[in-house]
C-alpha cells in the first residue's frame, strides 16, 4: 500500500509518496522548485499568502509526481495533510476563500488577542484555553470582523491552512479538535468550543468545519479532483495536522518528556506533556498534540523563533551571492566562536510571542566596516538564531521542562554541521538526526488514521537516528550566550 503526504509551507509546497510497507518515501515533488513563495505585506507586520495560490501549487505538484511516475498511482491507499500553523482561510458557501490567508507570522492582531486575554480574565483563559488568544486565528477572525465586515458577512466557514487543502481534496469541510487548539478556540477543561472566546468576540459557533478525530476520515478525494491529479477517486484523506505536530509525530515524538526541533522559516521546540501546561506570560503555547483526546492529555508545548530560517535566507540573498548554503557555512566555520564582536538579534519576522508579542526588529549589533565581513556575518546570524533557541528554551525550563534530549530532521539549518554544533553548545542538549520530512510525516499520519498501521509503533518501527551531536566537554558559549542575552534585554526595554 502507498500513502500520499502533502505539507503545505510558507515557502512551497511539498509531495511524497510513502512504501507503507518499509515507511520509506519512494518518490517526492516540490512546487515551486527554483524560488521560494513570498509573503504579502502591505503595512508592517502584516503576512499574507492566497489560498487559492497553496491549492495550485498542490495540483502541480501531485501531477508532476504522478505524470513521472515509479509507482502505481491507483496504489495510493491514504492521503495526509501537514500545514503551516494559525492561518485564518475564509470561505463563502461554495468553498471559494473570500480574501488571502493572514497566516502565523501576522502580527496584526496582537492588541486584540490581549485585550481579549484581559476582558477573559488573564488565569482563567490561562487555565482553559492555555495561552493568551496573542495573535493566533481567534484574534485574526475577530480583525476581519471587526475590519471588513463584507468579508465577514459573507463567511460560510473559517478553517485552517490544511483544512481548506481537504476541503478543496474532497467538498467536505472538516477540522480537528488539535486545529481549533492551535486558533485558540479550544476549551481543554471543557473539552468544547470555548464559550468565553465565543462570547467575547460576538463569534456564531456555526462558522466552524465539522470537528472529526485528527486520525480519521476527513471526506474522499472528489472524481473531478481525482482525475485531474491522476489518482484513484474515493481516496480517503485520513490525517491533518499543523506542520509542527506533524514534525513531531514523524520523529516519533508522541509520548510525554519527548522533545523536537525544526529550525525552518521559523524555529520551534515542541515538547510533549501529559498535563495541561501554561506559561503565565504565554510566551510559549500548548496545544493539543496529534494523539491529545479528552480522556487522555497530550499535549505539545512550543516555543517558537519566528526569525530563523528567514534571517538565514536573507543574508544569503543580500550577502551571499554567487555562492549556496554549503559554501556560507564553511566560510562562516573559519570565523571563531563569537564572530569577532558581531552579534545579531533574529527577530525581524513579526511579533514574537518569546518577546511577549513584542515587533523587535532584526539587529545588527557592533558592526565595524574595518573588522567584519561576510563570513562573520553568516556565522553571527546562525549564533543569533542557536542563542534565541536558548532563551526560549530556559523560558521551557521555567514550566517545569527540562529537556535531554531533541529530535530533528536533518532538513533547513539543521543540514548545516555549523549551526548544529552551535545549537548543542550554546542549549547544553545533544541532539538527534533523523532523515525525515513533513510531507512524508504526513503520509505515515495517513496510515495510522487509515488504520493501515495498526499502532503508532508500527508505523514508526523502521526509524532510526543518522547520527547523534553532543556538546562539547567544556562550552565557551555560555558567556557569548549572556552577553548577547544582555543586548535583548536591553533593546526589549526600549522597545
Amino acid at each position: 500500500m502507498l500513502l500520499l503526504g502533502i505539507d503545505i509551507g510558507t515557502s512551497s509546497i511539498k509531495v511524497s509518496v510513502v512504501d507503507a510497507n518499509t515507511q520509506t518515501c519512494i518518490a517526492a515533488a516540490r512546487y515551486p522548485e527554483d524560488h521560494e513563495n513570498s509573503i504579502r505585506s502591505v503595512l508592517p507586520g502584516w503576512a499574507e499568502q492566497a489560498p487559492d495560490m497553496w491549492w495550485e501549487q498542490v495540483v502541480l505538484a501531485i501531477r508532476k509526481l504522478t505524470s513521472n511516475a515509479s509507482f502505481r498511482a491507483q496504489d495510493i491507499g491514504a492521503i495526509g495533510i501537514a500545514y503551516q500553523m494559525h492561518g485564518l482561510v475564509v470561505v463563502d458557501k461554495n468553498g471559494d476563500a473570500l480574501r488571502n490567508s493572514i497566516i502565523w507570522c501576522d502580527s496584526r492582531a496582537v492588541d486584540i488577542g490581549e485585550d481579549a486575554f484581559a476582558k477573559i480574565g488573564q488565569q482563567h483563559a490561562l487555565e482553559h484555553l492555555l495561552n493568551s488568544p496573542g495573535n493566533f486565528t481567534a484574534s485574526k477572525w475577530a480583525w476581519v470582523k471587526a475590519n471588513e465586515p463584507e468579508t465577514y458577512s459573507k463567511a460560510h466557514k473559517i478553517m485552517l491552512p490544511g483544512d481548506y487543502i481537504g476541503l478543496q481534496l474532497t467538498g467536505s469541510a472538516t477540522t480537528s479538535i488539535s486545529a481549533l487548539s492551535e486558533g485558540i478556540f479550544w476549551d481543554f477543561k471543557d473539552n468544547r468550543i470555548s464559550a468565553d472566546v465565543i462570547q467575547h468576540f460576538g463569534f456564531d459557533d456555526a462558522i466552524f468545519p465539522e470537528i472529526k478525530p485528527l486520525f480519521g476520515e476527513h471526506g474522499t478525494l472528489r472524481r473531478d479532483v481525482a482525475a485531474t491529479l491522476g489518482l484513484a477517486p474515493g481516496i480517503p484523506v485520513c490525517y491533518k495536522a499543523g506542520d509542527q505536530p506533524n514534525n513531531a509525530l514523524s520523529l516519533n515524538v508522541l509520548q510525554p518528556g519527548e522533545v523536537a526541533a525544526t529550525a525552518g522559516t521559523s524555529g520551534v521546540i515542541y515538547a510533549v506533556s501529559d498535563q495541561l501546561v501554561y506559561d503565565q506570560a504565554s510566551r510559549i503555547n500548548t496545544f493539543a498534540h496529534v494523539n491529545h483526546t479528552p480522556d487522555v492529555t497530550r499535549t505539545g508545548v512550543l516555543l517558537c523563533i519566528n526569525g530563523t530560517g528567514i534571517l538565514n535566507r536573507w543574508v544569503k540573498e543580500h550577502f551571499g551571492h554567487g555562492i549556496d548554503y554549503q559554501q556560507m557555512n564553511t566560510l562562516g566555520k573559519a570565523v571563531s566562536p563569537g564572530s569577532n564582536g558581531l552579534k545579531i538579534l533574529p527577530f525581524g519576522n513579526g511579533a514574537e510571542r518569546i518577546l511577549n508579542n513584542k515587533i523587535l526588529g532584526a539587529q545588527f549589533i557592533d558592526l565595524d566596516f574595518n573588522a567584519h565581513g561576510r563570513s562573520h556575518i553568516f556565522r553571527a546570524s546562525q549564533e543569533g538564531i542557536a542563542y534565541a533557541f536558548r532563551y526560549g528554551l530556559d523560558i521551557i525550563r521555567e514550566n517545569g521542562m527540562h529537556p535531554s534530549i531533541i529530535r530533528a530532521g536533518r532538513a533547513n539549518m539543521f543540514l548545516s554541521e555549523l549551526f548544529t554544533d552551535i545549537f548543542v553548545n550554546v542549549t547544553r542538549i545533544p541532539v538527534e538526526l533523523y532523515e525525515n520530512d513533513g510531507s512524508v510525516g504526513a503520509a505515515l499520519g495517513a496510515g495510522i488514521g487509515s488504520g493501515i498501521f495498526t499502532s503508532t509503533a508500527e508505523a514508526f518501527s523502521q526509524l532510526k537516528a543518522l547520527k547523534t551531536v553532543e556538546p562539547q566537554a567544556s562550552s565557551f558559549y555560555e558567556d557569548l550566550y549572556h552577553e548577547w542575552q544582555e543586548l535583548l534585554v536591553s533593546q526589549l526595554n526600549r522597545a
